[in-house]
């Protein structure tokens, strides 16, 4: 009786250790983040993710462009939601159980991808190796100390390499003739050619280092120059011949392929534009269902524009007609100076934006968020875009805007502004980034971000700012707004076009839509769907908070509610909304 009495319990004390011993949600997610985070040094050094030598060791290095690399972090994606599986959600707070259902649904999408990941082709106008690497250095990379800089010629030195990864698995990929378009090919070929058309001296991933460093009172004059020329004879030397070799790769890809341009022309095209449009989108959306939502917002919103048009005495000619004269009225001039008066103006407008955003949001980021022309070599190809800053805040959020001439308008600049910084993805990403109650995971945005409700905010933006007067006055200014809406509403009709409906790239742009954003769509497919998707989510659960609350509705109560959660797929965003809307109208 005494030694089963002993037996009973040494075995409860067993249990117990071992129920001491089993770790928690939060401490999975933090391991399981941090050994993700260690498979991509370019993610480490991007989010400053860890403490002291081992962040310095990760800002050294350049993340592999391999098949072997992008299998092993598949293999890691499947031992974790294995992992993730073993705690039972009827035991998790609700927080965490929205953070695992979370982590599960990006790692799910993540595994689902791998059998459409050779419909991404290495080298690409937009956001192939030879863009990606450059924004390595320029935009992400930091260069606020002398060993800073010793990291980024350590990285440079690493450039080469990539290169050639990215031209093995370009050649496996063009082996299974799974090649983009003829003009994709060629917009690549001629943006790498600018890129190595110049003196290495003149070359970004040499200025960068000359720009930055000059802020760095630190650093003596000399070894300044001396970084500065070493960075030079590395691009000269190594960088320049590797651009060369992808070159010769690239060029004899072209008589092999047409100007055919959606996904529709490769074999299994149709399911890879489906997973794309679930990825990007989070809904099960079909090709048609948007196409018909995209008709349906063009009409809408064109009317809108027509009734100002003519307001301003713009009466003549179809909508499109007069905008692009109005944009041409509005325009800069073509030189260094207006160069510099569109980048003055576009701060002018940030802060006065930071100034009304008060009005709308009780909470805002603490940090800063600057604004910055493109590198000349990517003006044509590039779409204005937001860099996040690292939680630590060594970085503040980085607006880049393409000065080419298309855009050096004055027209819809407030609006774009908006969309990028306040209150558009600024507010929405740094707010995350600085939101301790959040798991790591979901601050750094370990896993990626969901366009659907990133680009949908910034979209959201875009109109509250119209809808909160912040246009009163200035009719140029709101039609700017109508026009940038209108160009995500021709987004979803365009993008399905070209993907699922045989669309040519001339159809395309006759639709409205410039050449480069046409480029965009065709190596990004269902992207450009997620903008207007998630637009229109966010103002149906705002009229529905109102509609249910009433007097107690108000928009810094919902905007805190949406940006308190982070980023999240909009089913999972339309839950958590439905659950605070019930809990506030008790």
């Amino acid at each position: 009786m005494i030694r089963r009495f002993l037996f009973v319990t040494i075995s409860v004390l067993a249990a117990a250790t071992l129920l001491a011993q089993a770790p928690t949600l939060a401490d999975f997610m933090d391991r399981f983040t941090a050994e993700w985070i260690r498979t991509s040094p370019d993610q480490a050094a991007a989010t400053r993710y860890f403490p002291g030598a081992e962040q310095q060791a990760f800002e050294r290095q350049l993340t592999p462009l391999t098949a072997a690399w992008a299998k092993n972090r598949r293999d890691l994606a499947r031992r974790g939601l294995t992992d993730l599986g073993r705690f039972d959600s009827a035991r998790l707070t609700r927080a965490d159980r929205l953070s695992a259902d979370l982590m599960r649904w990006q790692l799910q999408t993540f595994v689902d991808g791998e059998r459409y990941a050779d419909y991404a082709f290495p080298f690409e106008q937009f956001a192939g190796a030879n863009v990606n690497l450059i924004n390595t250095f320029t935009v992400v990379h930091p260069l606020r100390s002398d060993s800073d800089a010793d990291n980024y010629l350590v990285r440079l030195q690493q450039v080469p390499a990539r290169i050639d990864e990215a031209i093995a698995e370009a050649r496996r990929i063009a082996a299974n003739d799974l090649i983009p378009p003829r003009f994709i090919l060629t917009a690549t070929i001629t943006q790498m050619k600018e890129f190595i058309g110049q003196p290495a001296a003149r070359n970004p991933l040499v200025t960068t280092v000359s720009e930055k460093l000059a802020l760095v009172k630190t650093i003596p004059d000399a070894r300044r120059e001396a970084l500065r020329a070493q960075a030079e004879k590395i691009v000269a030397g190594e960088i320049y011949p590797a651009w060369q070799k992808a070159i010769a790769f690239l060029e004899p890809l072209v008589p092999r392929v047409n100007d055919d341009a959606g996904l529709w022309r490769l074999k299994g095209g149709a399911e890879a534009y489906a997973y794309n449009l679930r990825r990007h989108t989070t809904t099960g959306l079909t090709p048609d269902q948007i196409h018909e939502i995209g008709l349906r917002q063009v009409a809408t919103i064109e009317a809108d524009m027509d009734r100002l048009l003519r307001q301003i005495g713009r009466t003549e000619g179809s909508v499109k007609a007069r905008i692009e004269q109005l944009k041409k009225d509005q325009s800069y001039p073509l030189t260094e100076e207006g160069r510099a008066q569109i980048m003055a103006e576009v701060d002018r407008i940030l802060r006065d934006a930071e100034r009304r955003s008060g009005e709308l949001f009780d909470h805002r980021p603490t940090t800063a968020v600057i604004a910055q022309p493109f590198p000349r070599f990517r003006e044509n190809n590039a779409a204005a875009n937001y860099t996040a800053p690292p939680p630590d805040a060594s970085r503040p959020g980085i607006f880049q805007i393409p000065l080419r001439p298309s855009n050096m308008t004055k027209f819809g600049l407030r609006t774009l502004v908006y969309h990028e910084t306040v209150p558009g993805h600024h507010f929405q990403i740094a707010l995350e980034a600085e939101n301790a109650d959040l798991p790591r995971f979901r601050r750094v945005r370990a896993f990626g971000g969901i366009p659907a409700l990133g680009e949908g905010w910034g979209l959201y933006a875009e109109r509250l700012a119209a809808e909160s007067g912040w246009y009163d006055g200035d009719v140029e200014g709101h039609l700017g707004q109508l026009d940038a809406e209108l160009f995500r509403a021709r987004r979803l009709v365009v993008d399905t076009g070209i993907h699922a409906k045989h669309w040519t790239r001339q159809q395309a742009i006759d639709y409205g839509i410039e050449a480069s954003e046409i480029e965009r769509y065709v190596v990004n497919p269902g992207q450009a769907c997620a903008y207007m998707i998630g637009q229109l989510k966010l103002i149906e659960l705002r009229d529905r908070a109102r509609a249910r609350l009433g007097t107690r509705f108000s928009f810094k109560d919902y905007h805190n509610a949406v940006l308190a959660l982070g980023t999240l797929p909009l089913p999972m965003l339309e839950r958590e909304v439905n659950a605070y809307i019930d809990e506030r109208s008790k």
